[in-house]
């Protein structure tokens, strides 16, 4: 089943259990794909495209919910992270620190770099092999830490 497709099931589930946080936020997700699918760049709506979306629509409310918390504003601090927690049931299996340590020294070491300079070698090989799986701040911040290291 495609993405799309699971999306638009778990609409019509939603639907189906009168579920209202749900139904708002998987029609969100469903309407910004629809606006890339008539943004008129000529890209195929496939999996990836869709993981793209949800990715980011799960960090802005990741974000806005720490802010809201910031603020003392915990009645839409809850929405937003009741929010993200369904938007997170579509995305992937996110990986550990530990997990993305391994796979960033193992870059480092066949890509042959040696400090800092060699940042954005590893990074390019980085981002694509674990592009939806880790957040680009983590692997970054870690990649700068090993290089260090060296």
């Amino acid at each position: 089943m495609a993405f799309s497709d699971e999306i638009n099931q778990a609409i019509k589930d939603a639907m189906r259990a009168k579920d209202k946080v749900r139904l708002s936020t998987l029609r969100d997700i469903k309407s910004k794909i629809m606006v890339e699918a008539t943004s008129g760049s000529g890209n195929a709506i496939d999996d990836g495209v869709v993981l793209k979306i949800c990715m980011k629509l799960f960090k802005q409310r990741k974000e806005t919910y720490e802010l809201y918390v910031q603020q003392d504003r915990p009645d839409l601090a809850k929405e937003e992270l009741e929010q993200a927690n369904i938007i997170e049931e579509f995305l992937p299996k996110m990986l550990s620190e530990e997990e993305i340590l391994v796979e960033v020294k193992a870059v480092i070491e066949s890509t042959g770099a040696s400090g800092p300079q060699d940042m954005g070698k590893c990074m390019g090989v980085l981002t694509k092999k674990l592009a939806g799986k880790a957040d680009g701040k983590i692997i970054s911040s870690l990649v700068r830490s090993e290089l260090l290291k060296n």
